[in-house]
């Protein structure tokens, strides 16, 4: 018998009207808790979350309002692209000094390898915009938008395989089931719009394989409910069964929606159950998206200059259409835009397999930066672009004149930020000549989150939600916030 019931009932008059006051107040303080989440879903109303988060207000003046994270699944090779190594061209073909590898880790799939051949990148570097950003030749369009983009060439984390190293960085643990970076930001901010999700995802996943994007990287793990991020899809129903059955209207499907969650909460006033508080909100929120979403998802509405802009064709789903609907979503109030993008883990033939993928993100990630600048809401929208972890200098299996692959680097790899918050035109960090070590102000995943908290106007140590006795928070017992970083 749980504690709650484990008293009788007093027999006396005066106990016995303590105990129904008690009750009565429990009851009704339920019915408030039901009304509290509804009214965070109604057009005008404030959106829930931040006064039990973040306890009554934010921990600092917020330079950032939203975000709008690019994770490239699978590893981009960081010396191919953001991380110039001209040493590693001229020891083309040599070994790899074991000097420099140490006693680092290697994967299973090149640790017993019976060489280990240096491959210099094919792609040459120039620098770019007035800040001299040096970036690779198969980014022609984000060098046009260098002068806005702050460079991390230091990145660093500790899982070395693709699942635990995407659960580390999303959530800040290798261990799944804790909250992403998406529903801790949802649950420290709430919403500014009651008739979408404070947390979208949309993926593009291309006619090909990669590592696979699963639900649980934008899950909102012992969280309420409510701050998962909701996946829209890019062809077809934009969220599965949305749409009204035929013959089913609009006043019916209101009327359907009000009954039941009259139901649901007699239920909660019984049970006192999160999930079902969870399940009136995803009720509601779903009713007032089957009218804000079909509107949002159709760009044909757009400005020609905007579609080709980002190389947009409506109707044909693509990462550059998923960029121009992040910005969408921005423009409507959603918190935290999660875009991802598959096959970047290159262990073989990578100068065609990485030239096909920059020729299909470059374009819409530029688009993206000059469309937010362009609507003055590049100053509060924070862009974040990079993968899980990085590539390895030396080549995975044979290295020939046209053709290299690289393995997985946890070691150092690169990411790039813009706009809200962040000091444009910028290189933090540095690697040597193998782009194997960090040599100067190296930054783990850990700091990364919480400067991006910080940007959003959130002390990283201060977000907290206790679960199975103890305080958890996105950074754990770590993280610090990268100052440099900082406009």
């Amino acid at each position: 018998m749980s504690r709650m019931h484990s008293k009788p009932v007093p027999d006396d008059d005066a106990g016995q009207a303590s105990w129904l006051q008690r009750r009565t107040f429990l009851s009704e303080s339920t019915r408030g808790i039901g009304a509290a989440v509804v009214a965070g879903l109604i057009p005008g109303q404030p959106g829930t979350g931040l006064a039990s988060a973040l306890h009554g207000g934010l921990h600092r003046k917020p330079r950032a309002k939203n975000v709008i994270s690019i994770f490239l699944s699978g590893g981009p090779s960081q010396m191919d692209l953001f991380d110039p190594k001209p040493k590693l061209r001229d020891l083309n073909g040599q070994e790899m000094p074991r000097s420099v590898i140490g006693t680092q880790r290697l994967t299973t799939m090149t640790r017993d390898q019976a060489a280990f051949p240096i491959a210099g990148s094919h792609f040459r570097f120039s620098p770019c915009g007035k800040s001299g950003l040096q970036l690779s030749e198969l980014l022609p369009h984000l060098a046009t938008v260098a002068d806005r983009l702050a460079v991390i060439r230091s990145m660093h984390t500790e899982p070395i395989n693709h699942d635990p190293a995407v659960m580390f960085l999303q959530t800040g643990s290798s261990i799944t089931g804790r909250p992403c970076l998406g529903s801790w930001v949802s649950y420290g901010l709430g919403t500014e719009n009651a008739s979408l999700p404070a947390f979208i995802v949309l993926l593009s996943m291309g006619g090909y394989g990669g590592q696979p994007v699963m639900p649980k990287y934008w899950h909102s793990g012992f969280l309420p409910g409510r701050h998962q991020g909701t996946q829209f899809r890019s062809q077809g129903e934009a969220v599965i069964s949305l749409a009204d059955p035929p013959g089913i209207s609009r006043d019916d499907r209101r009327r359907i929606v009000t009954a039941v969650n009259d139901l649901n909460h007699l239920k909660l006033q019984a049970t006192f159950d999160p999930e079902i508080e969870a399940r009136i909100n995803a009720f509601e929120l779903a009713f007032q998206m089957q009218t804000s979403v079909p509107e949002l998802m159709d760009v044909r509405g757009e400005p020609r200059h905007v579609l080709e802009l980002y190389g947009v064709e409506p109707g044909q789903p693509s990462f550059a259409s998923n960029c121009l609907l992040a910005r969408r979503l921005i423009e409507r109030g959603v918190r935290f835009v999660q875009l991802f993008d598959k096959d970047w883990d290159h262990h073989g033939d990578l100068p065609a397999k990485l030239r096909k993928k920059t020729s299909e993100t470059d374009q819409g990630c530029a688009a993206l930066i000059r469309d937010l600048e362009q609507r003055g809401l590049l100053d509060e929208t924070l862009v974040i672009c990079g993968g899980e972890f990085g590539r390895t200098a030396y080549t995975q299996g044979t290295l020939s004149p046209t053709n290299y692959g690289r393995d997985h680097h946890p070691r150092c790899f690169t990411t790039w930020l813009a706009g809200g918050g962040i000091q444009p035109g910028i290189v933090l960090g540095k690697t040597d000549d193998f782009s194997w070590n960090i040599v100067e102000d190296p930054v783990h995943v850990h700091d990364l989150q919480a400067t991006i908290l910080h940007c959003l106007g959130i002390d990283h140590t201060a977000l907290t939600y206790r679960f199975q006795g103890r305080d958890f928070r996105l950074t754990d017992v770590h993280g610090t916030v990268v100052e440099r970083l900082l406009a």
